[in-house]
């Protein structure tokens, strides 16, 4: 492995996620992303891990197309999707593209068989532990029976070369892809071998949700272990734009339909305790514009139907919420101050205990005797790697994974955690890497990464934002915490509500004064850049300071009234800034575009084609807006690309276009595009 953290350094590490745990606790299953053999893509594929740490790690799947998703069934088989071929269709049906279908591998070895595929894919399922049954999430055409059906509309559909689609309801896009014309439905499929009278043996899907229409885009779900009911969310629309996720039980004899969740707040991530009694979710209340919403952890009888805060007295969001065997305790994950570990609570107190202090962790599975639990756990001195955890809170150690050690990696170097006080008594936080050898005698230039969501932390080591690569360039990298940020408490939160040109931007300016003051930080050279909500914020920096030489802006928000009406699902917005029909000032106030006047500043606009979430109208007028009053820009556009840069080759041109610009203008280099540009 290279000496350096250089670009094929970076793009070879195994990306491993993904983590399930078999029902005996006695082997673990991963996923691991590596650039596909073409380099065009990044392929998953699925590995063994030994918990006990004994046996190296082994890859489980081979195929072109990989695989993902891994689970395991309540036999010990492991169940996954993939898009590689049905080996046993007939040569003359093949189908222009194959789809996402869910594949199961025997416990005892052997190949892995295909149980369905769907022309629409399976775009998610969870199967039952105490029955041979799983649930499916499948787009099927509206008003059609069966998926033989399904079928033959699309078919239909293709042979009249017909892709136009007919929009009744908000929104019409997600992320990256347009909704429709298919709508996802919950299939109940048999997971058992048995001639049911189906095509070829494989069991016929039951569909339990044959009118959803939209209400089931991009929600979770999960099934009882007796296989009996499914509680998934359940979108509606009271007012035909603002959307609401309810939580809904569905029964499967009968696929009656019974709300459990009707206050109007969103429930995501529902789980369901293996003794069936109770299920419990992610509760975000009723947000609107003068404060910040807050979650927890609710619980909810499924007998009674009635609901309550689990986490009560919890300042922190959780997430990912998983059961205990014993259905005692409920495991859980939460940004704090600037990691983000793993706490449990206990469902007959509500005490919670922390049980992680530093990382990242995330896909935490608990073993069946509740003594020790394995998770991923990343940070930005090491990426993600499987863990294993004694319980309570006791001592945890690296199982054997892809991943290179930390010493292979050879980064170039340690994160430490700043933080500056502000004038009144506020904390913010946030962490520093500064290349080896930097000194008061040679000091480094420094770069400002602003983070996106806004609700969010730098907390992970990211693979799409990296820091160490611009820290091998000699470049120090400030990642800090503003106002908007999750894991210092809701307060923190609402310090920047709707309010994104205030507090979030003066928390960062005073975080650089304090960066900038070091001696081995060279104040006069210096940068800023983010994405998404950080390239909004990047161009808000960009119209308010001429202190940086050059401005990075990725994916970013420039006229926040055009961006209401393009953006994916607009009207979620509307809860932060309020109706921007009635209220149009507050919009008006937190666009950037209002101060392209003052830019002086070099500026790199990076946008893709098919983003969604930020539609790249925001950065054609942004662009636009610059070379108008001749700011010197420049736009890095990616046709094939949405609100992320995935494939590896333009990964690769991202990075190599960022540094070139921020070497000509901040340590003063002629600008050599690269190469493939």
């Amino acid at each position: 492995m290279s000496d350096r953290f250089d670009l094929d350094h970076f793009l070879s590490i195994p990306r491993i996620g993904g983590l399930a745990l078999s029902p005996d606790g006695a082997r673990i299953a991963i996923t691991v992303a590596t650039p596909a053999p073409d380099g065009r893509r990044m392929r998953t594929v699925l590995w063994a891990v030994d918990p006990a740490g004994h046996r190296a790690p082994r890859r489980l799947t081979h195929s072109a197309p990989g695989e993902s998703s891994a689970s395991f069934a309540r036999d010990g088989s492991l169940l996954f999707t993939s898009a590689r071929p049905d080996a046993d269709r007939p040569p003359d049906d093949k189908p222009e593209t194959e789809p996402n279908g869910l594949w199961c591998l025997p416990a005892t070895g052997g190949e892995a068989r295909l149980l369905v595929a769907p022309g629409g894919g399976v775009d998610a399922f969870r199967a039952a532990m105490a029955a041979d049954v799983a649930v499916i999430r499948v787009p099927v055409h509206p008003g059609t029976t069966g998926l033989a059906e399904d079928a033959a509309r699309e078919a239909a559909r293709s042979k009249a070369g017909v892709s136009a689609q007919l929009y009744e309801t908000y929104p019409i896009r997600f992320w990256d892809h347009y909704l429709g014309p298919r709508e996802g439905h919950l299939l109940l499929l048999d997971l058992t071998d048995g001639d049911d009278g189906s095509v070829e043996g494989r069991p016929t899907p039951l569909d339990l949700t044959p009118h959803a229409g939209r209400s089931l885009d991009e929600t979770d779900f999960d099934v009882t272990p007796d296989g009996s009911a499914v509680v998934t969310g359940w979108l509606r629309w009271p007012d035909l734009v603002v959307p609401v996720q309810d939580l809904v039980r569905i029964d499967v004899a009968t696929r009656e339909r019974r709300t459990l969740t009707t206050d109007g707040a969103w429930y995501h991530d529902p789980r369901i305790s293996p003794d069936g009694r109770w299920v419990v979710a992610v509760r975000d209340d009723v947000p609107n514009p003068d404060t910040a919403f807050d979650s927890s952890l609710w619980l909810i009888d499924l007998d009674a139907e009635t609901g309550r805060d689990l986490t009560p007295d919890l300042d922190l969001w959780p997430g990912e919420p998983r059961w205990t065997a014993d259905s005692r305790r409920v495991v859980f994950t939460a940004d704090q101050r600037g990691h983000h570990p793993v706490f449990e609570v206990l469902v007959e107190t509500g005490e919670v205990t922390q049980l992680t202090t530093d990382g990242a962790w995330s896909d935490v599975a608990v073993t069946p005797d509740g003594t020790r639990c394995y998770a991923i756990r990343s940070s930005y001195a090491a990426p993600p790697e499987v863990m294993e955890v004694q319980l309570p809170g006791g001592p945890a150690r690296v199982l054997g994974s892809p991943v290179p050690s930390v010493d292979e990696l050879r980064l170039p170097g340690a994160p430490e955690r700043i933080a500056t006080t502000l004038a009144d008594g506020t904390r913010i936080e946030g962490w520093l890497i500064t290349p080896r050898g930097a000194s008061a005698d040679t000091p480094a230039p420094v770069v400002l990464w602003i983070h996106g969501g806004p609700l969010s932390s730098w907390n992970a080591w990211h693979w799409r934002w990296n820091p160490h690569l611009l820290v091998e360039q000699g470049y120090a990298v400030v990642l800090p915490d503003p106002g908007l940020s999750t894991g210092y408490g809701v307060d923190f939160v609402r310090r920047g509500w709707g309010r994104w040109g205030a507090e979030p931007y003066t928390d960062l300016m005073a975080v650089m004064d304090d960066v900038v003051a070091r001696p081995e930080i060279d104040a006069t050279r210096t940068a800023a850049m983010g994405g998404s909500f950080g390239g909004y914020m990047a161009n808000w920096v960009a119209g308010h300071t001429d202190r940086f030489r050059a401005i990075v802006t990725h994916a970013s928000l420039w006229d926040m009234r055009d961006f209401h009406g393009t953006t994916d699902w607009g009207s979620t917005m509307e809860a932060e800034f309020g109706d921007p029909y009635e209220h149009p000032e507050r919009w008006d106030a937190a666009s950037p575009s209002a101060h392209v006047a003052a830019i002086r500043t070099p500026m790199l606009v990076i946008h893709g084609e098919l983003d969604h979430r930020v539609p790249v109208s925001e950065g054609l007028r942004l662009w636009t807006d610059l070379a108008r009053h001749g700011v010197d820009a420049r736009f890095l556009y990616f046709p094939d690309e949405n609100h992320w840069i995935l494939k590896p080759a333009n990964a690769r041109l991202w990075y190599e276009t960022v540094l070139a610009f921020l070497d000509h203008h901040v340590l003063g280099r002629p600008w050599v595009k690269p190469a493939l540009l």
